[in-house]
């Protein structure tokens, strides 16, 4: 499954949304990926975050006053 997140310079907001988050595929050698695009806030509900600015990983970050920082819970 392609991986929009795994290369960004900074933690992505908690509430920033993608589609493939909601189902699993296997990955096939032979098929490229997508680039599927398809962004959106939770809080919001649509591709426009709570501060007006667009929603996508890139400037989803802490820098805009809407950033909601992810918790990563470790169980042991």
């Amino acid at each position: 499954m392609d991986r929009p997140f795994g290369k960004m310079n900074h933690e992505v907001c908690s509430l920033l949304r993608w589609k493939a988050m909601f189902y699993q595929a296997e990955s096939v050698p032979t098929v490229p990926p997508s680039n599927d695009r398809s962004f959106w806030c939770a809080q919001t509900q649509v591709v426009i975050g709570p501060d007006g600015q667009v929603a996508e990983p890139e400037s989803c970050s802490p820098k805009r006053s809407c950033y909601d920082q992810l918790t990563v819970i470790k169980f042991t």
